[in-house]
């Protein structure tokens, strides 16, 4: 029986930081550079095309890890992780605190892509998760699956017009877990009629150090979930903020939220992923071909760098 038609969204920073974590950097080329986050991720696309049997696949890339709209909204965004000069310099596609020997690998890792013919896309000024969230947003034909180890692309899931779901690789490809509105209910007790943006909302009030999202002081991932769930918007949880006769929050509470007031009216856009960034592809279409669209370069690639087995393996899942 023939699978049902799928696009394959991958968040490529997140997954090619992991492959360069995961696999050992003695993996190297002739020369000895190390290779590993390329032998790494092309083995993890491979498998994944494998196993999921996508008929379109984007890898979508960071043009701006850290976006000019966001750091005006919330100046503490994702400020921890600046160190000197900005992306500037850095590679194209290649995001922040890039160590030394991965950031060589990510310009091979497109070329490999490009030469099998898979899709990249960005957007410029947003990051892979604006890319991700428009381009599953547009989606009216085929189902959607993301490929990420990052948890805030849960607040994209969805069962109409089309089914969205997350295929969370935070432990690794081997124990992936797929997360649907279902799951994302069951797992962080937001309302599984509107999860994805329930999470965004719960996210928001929780806060997240790792993006310098400060919360709402004294209000956790529980309390956070239960508000959510208590209304059908975030607006409307903003607007009983000053509703004092709204029961549904409590005076503590209510305190808490009042007093958080000048962040919870700019974190909305800092969260939330981007529904129409500008994004542009390295190609014409985001069908994945079942053989590779350069051969010949994809064979002195393979060879230059020392992936004739990730190569291998990968041609062997297009043809599938």
């Amino acid at each position: 029986m023939t699978p049902p038609p799928t696009l394959m969204l991958l968040d490529a920073a997140s997954m090619y930081f992991r492959a360069y974590y995961g696999v050992p950097e003695s993996i190297t080329a002739p020369d000895g550079t190390p290779v590993n986050a390329i032998r790494g991720f092309t083995d993890m696309v491979a498998r994944l095309v494998s196993e999921r049997k996508p008929t379109r696949l984007v890898a979508c890339l960071d043009l701006d890890w850290r976006p000019r709209f966001r750091v005006e909204a919330l100046p503490s965004y994702k400020a921890h992780r600046v160190e000197g000069p900005e992306r500037d310099t850095m590679p194209y596609g290649v995001p922040e605190e890039v160590p030394d020997t991965l950031a060589p690998q990510v310009p091979v890792l497109l070329e490999v892509l490009a030469a099998a013919g898979i899709a990249v896309a960005g957007a410029k000024g947003y990051e892979a998760d604006d890319v991700i969230g428009t381009l599953a947003a547009r989606e009216r034909v085929d189902a959607v699956s993301i490929v990420s180890g990052d948890r805030d692309l849960m607040q994209c899931v969805r069962e109409d017009p089309t089914p969205v779901r997350l295929i969370y690789v935070g432990r690794g490809l081997a124990k992936a877990e797929t997360m649907g509105p279902k799951e994302v209910a069951d797992k962080y007790g937001v309302p599984v009629d509107r999860a994805g943006e329930a999470y965004a909302e719960m996210a928001m009030l929780r806060g997240d150090p790792s993006d310098g999202l400060p919360g709402v002081p004294g209000v956790g991932a529980k309390t956070a979930a239960a508000l959510v769930s208590r209304f059908g918007s975030w607006q409307e949880l903003r607007n009983a903020i000053v509703d004092t006769d709204d029961k549904r929050l409590s005076p503590p509470v209510r305190g808490k939220l009042a007093a958080a007031a000048p962040y919870l009216a700019v974190v909305e856009p800092v969260v939330r992923v981007a529904l129409d960034a500008p994004v542009e592809f390295s190609g014409d279409g985001d069908v994945l071909p079942a053989v590779p669209e350069n051969p010949v370069r994809l064979a002195e690639l393979a060879q230059t760098w020392g992936l004739s087995g990730s190569v291998d393996r990968l041609i062997a899942a297009l043809a599938r």
